[in-house]
């Protein structure tokens, strides 16, 4: 039944953070050495915060994420803070400190030697992206790699038309957030869920197929 529903199938688009890249303990930490900031320069009032509360905010552009987590924010101060996330998540995945799901790699091998052709798309920065690059050797695996930053971080979806014009269809989306699986709302696209990311329930509801780990892709295309 998976194979069938893929059929046709020839540029596959993966998310990365909650797709490939398991981003939990360094955003944590980045989060919350960005707001003892806050707290200290007197922009927030100090509290313990769940992993689940931090973590929703993975898959959103750090601009989409500071609109909704603190939108009265001075924009001086929100800019410094977000630049903190941004340094120390550049630093983790400079000094090897970055972890990917267990298969990760091997799953992205496996479907580049299948034929397909494989696209990065992720909601982050091009310092961020290009550290990973450089980490993971991705360029062995990936035949594009987009970052929302180098679009003024527009939806997946209007950056989508970017990839399009440049990569043969059908197209699969790869994800774990509904930034990904809105896609096919704009585009004749199919959509795989990640569920081991960092969406809520109901947010994969209207994929196509749901993965609990990213070594099933293998297995449906």
């Amino acid at each position: 039944m998976g194979k069938l529903k893929f059929e046709g199938i020839r540029t596959v688009i993966l998310d990365y953070d909650g797709t490939i890249h398991d981003s939990t303990r360094n955003y944590i930490h980045a989060f919350e050495q960005a707001y003892a900031f806050l707290v200290e320069a007197g922009h927030a009032a100090p509290r313990d915060w769940a992993d689940a509360e931090i973590t929703k905010w993975l898959g959103y552009s750090s601009k989409a994420m500071w609109e909704n987590f603190m939108p009265d924010l001075d924009e001086e101060i929100r800019a410094h803070a977000s630049k903190m996330i941004g340094q120390i998540l550049f630093e983790k995945a400079q000094t090897g400190q970055a972890v990917l799901y267990p298969g990760a790699l091997e799953t992205l091998q496996a479907l580049k030697e299948k034929g397909y052709r494989l696209v990065f798309l992720s909601n982050c920065s091009r310092a961020y992206m290009e550290a990973h690059r450089e980490s993971f050797n991705l360029d062995r695996y990936f035949d594009g790699m987009y970052c929302t930053e180098d679009f003024d971080f527009i939806p997946k979806y209007e950056i989508f038309e970017s990839i399009q014009a440049v990569f043969p269809g059908g197209y699969l989306i790869v994800g774990d957030r509904f930034q990904d699986i809105e896609v096919a709302e704009h585009h004749p696209v199919r959509t795989v869920g990640c569920r081991y990311g960092f969406g809520f329930p109901g947010e994969l509801d209207s994929a196509d197929m749901l993965i609990g780990d990213i070594r099933e892709l293998n297995d449906l295309l």
